[in-house]
């Protein structure tokens, strides 16, 4: 009898360590779980998508940073405009806007802590339109003389963005500002000086149309000696187009002069951006 109890002792007191050692583990066990589930969760939380690049933004620009620059300020409801990835002065209203409300100075440069503070405003931003800049991207980084052809043959597609809305007398007296002012450079020179003439009309600095910016006194040389009149060429024509169409060559200047024929020392004292043919291409 002693020793049926003994052995029945002995076999409680078995079960029941082996049930304490399986909880210790399965205790441990989740232990070691619980880090893992949160560090998946915070990889789960970290942004999937894309976010803007390290150089500054501001009026002109156009791409992939401007993209998603208006996309985030139209979440918030400060852009209510296209989403075009082109700076423009709605942009640049919106900038200015988002800028004053989240306590920064409001100079429409949206620099690092601009973006950042987009960034944290808009953590479930996702890229929901499609980039128009994505189309106009390739053309505007690498067209030159030995790709014009096939410009040409896309001409109808690429010179369909009219955007601003602008008639057929401004599309015209354009085209007669562009051959009147660089018939003779490059097809891409001649981009730029039509992109010269679309940059200040979006600039509240200068008239809000190509007739007003074109005709403001002193502003093109064409005018000044009447080539403005001068009937425009086919590739004049183009390059009206595609300044529409969002190609800007110039990257986004105001100002173009030839140093071999100017002679205002005040244009020479302008930020200086790219030369292209015959032409220095400045803000």
């Amino acid at each position: 009898m002693k020793k049926t109890m003994v052995w029945i002792c002995t076999g409680i007191l078995a079960a029941s360590a082996i049930t304490y050692t399986g909880l210790f583990k399965n205790d441990s066990a989740q232990q070691q779980a619980e880090p893992l589930s949160t560090q998946q969760k915070v990889q789960a939380a970290q942004p999937s998508q894309p976010t803007f690049s390290s150089g500054a933004v501001d009026f002109g620009s156009y791409g992939q940073d401007v993209y998603e620059l208006q996309s985030r300020l139209k979440l918030l409801g400060f852009f209510g405009g296209k989403v075009d990835s082109h700076f423009g002065s709605s942009t640049l209203k919106a900038v200015k806007g988002f800028q004053k409300e989240f306590g920064i100075r409001p100079d429409g440069v949206v620099g690092a802590k601009t973006k950042l503070k987009l960034v944290n405003a808009t953590p479930n931003w996702k890229p929901t339109e499609t980039p128009m800049h994505r189309n106009n991207q390739g053309s505007a980084q690498g067209q030159t003389a030995d790709n014009n052809d096939k410009a040409d043959q896309n001409d109808e597609t690429m010179g369909s963005a009219n955007t601003m809305g602008l008639s057929e007398n401004d599309l015209k007296i354009m085209a007669n500002a562009v051959y009147g002012e660089s018939r003779g450079e490059p097809f891409e020179g001649q981009v730029a000086v039509a992109a010269v003439i679309l940059n200040r009309v979006k600039s509240p600095s200068f008239p809000n149309s190509p007739s007003g910016v074109i005709f403001q006194p002193g502003a093109f040389t064409a005018v000044a000696d009447g080539q403005i009149w001068l009937t425009p060429n086919e590739t004049a024509q183009k390059a009206v187009r595609q300044a529409l169409n969002g190609w800007d060559p110039s990257g986004g200047c105001l100002y173009y002069f030839n140093p071999k024929t100017a002679t205002s020392k005040w244009i020479w004292s302008r930020p200086q951006v790219k030369t292209i043919g015959e032409h220095i291409f400045c803000m």
